[in-house]
């Protein structure tokens, strides 16, 4: 029988060795957790001062995302497992009924947003992040502190899946953080790509690796050499890119979908290409509004910082 989470004695695990980023984000919470078994995860985040204002940009052809209709959220949960790894978010929004004493009042109901990555590629199990890895992760959820690397969502992404070397190269979860005045961003993305990680210089620095070859290609360079070879280009399915950008700034609902349709088409500068039909990609754009206003930051130029900073979260996963 194959491996699964009806036939494993499955354990959640919260703590973690290696790269992390720090940062100081009032009202921004980050819980991490994995089944070693699979390897899979999920990655949280939790805003404990009540329900912030959120928007959602899906883009690509292959999305698998639940609360996307929701302006205000209490939590995002990010995971593996594919349509089935959408039970973690199940899972989030029950500790957070326990959280609140199970009250069922029509303001009591936790608003908690979910979208997966497909990481079946580089393992051959059915295991998936189910209700209880979600519940621990949220457990597991504390300020200014995420693990990098392949670490929750991300444990078992790839990245630059283009011509199919391999399955990809591994990539996982990135993250940056900056401040601009008084105005706090943080970047937070599981790369799960069909495309290859580019660095400022526009170099390939993870995927479109030829292990025969020991070279990368770059993606033009790569497609016109492959079409000259009459090699086929034909990408494997089940990619993804997950975001979250998160501001204090205060900002109304057409300011954050702006927000995230700037940021996210921003990020095919660091993920070449990026928006594929088969990718499905999803960012979650949040508001906690703390900072009602910032003399320095109008919308657009927030849009060019966070995107600066969404570029710095991709490359960190290659730092």
């Amino acid at each position: 029988m194959r491996l699964s989470n009806d036939s494993a004695e499955l354990v959640p695990r919260t703590s973690f060795d290696g790269p992390e980023l720090r940062f100081e984000f009032p009202g921004l919470e980050a819980g991490v957790a994995e089944y070693d078994e699979g390897p899979t995860g999920c990655t949280v985040f939790l805003f404990p001062d009540g329900p912030v204002a959120a928007s959602i940009d899906v883009r690509g052809g292959s999305p698998g995302i639940s609360g996307a209709g929701y302006e205000l959220l209490d939590a995002v949960c990010l995971a593996g497992g594919s349509l089935y790894g959408l039970e973690a978010a199940a899972g989030v929004a029950a500790e957070l009924l326990a959280r609140r004493e199970y009250r069922t009042g029509w303001l009591d109901i936790p608003l908690v947003a979910g979208a997966i990555i497909f990481d079946w590629g580089p393992r051959d199990n059915a295991v998936y992040p189910d209700k209880e890895l979600g519940r621990a992760a949220l457990r597991a959820a504390r300020p200014g502190l995420f693990p990098l690397g392949s670490r929750g969502a991300g444990r078992s992404a790839t990245a630059g899946k283009l011509f199919a070397y391999d399955q990809g190269e591994p990539a996982g979860q990135g993250a940056a953080f900056r401040q601009v005045g008084e105005t706090k961003v943080a970047v937070f993305t599981v790369v799960n790509a069909v495309g290859a990680i580019v660095d400022r210089e526009g170099n390939v620095v993870r995927g479109h690796y030829d292990r025969s070859t020991g070279l990368r290609s770059a993606l033009v360079a790569g497609v016109e050499q492959r079409l000259a070879a009459g090699k086929p280009i034909r990408p494997p399915p089940g990619n993804t890119t997950l975001t979250v950008v998160a501001t204090d700034l205060r900002l109304d609902q057409r300011q954050l979908r702006t927000l995230g349709r700037q940021v996210h088409a921003s990020m095919a500068r660091a993920i070449q290409p990026f928006h594929a039909l088969e990718d499905g990609d999803v960012l979650f754009a949040i508001s906690t509004g703390a900072v009602a206003s910032d003399p320095l930051l109008d919308t657009t130029a927030l849009g060019v910082v966070a995107s600066e900073v969404a570029w710095d979260a991709v490359l960190s996963l290659v730092d």
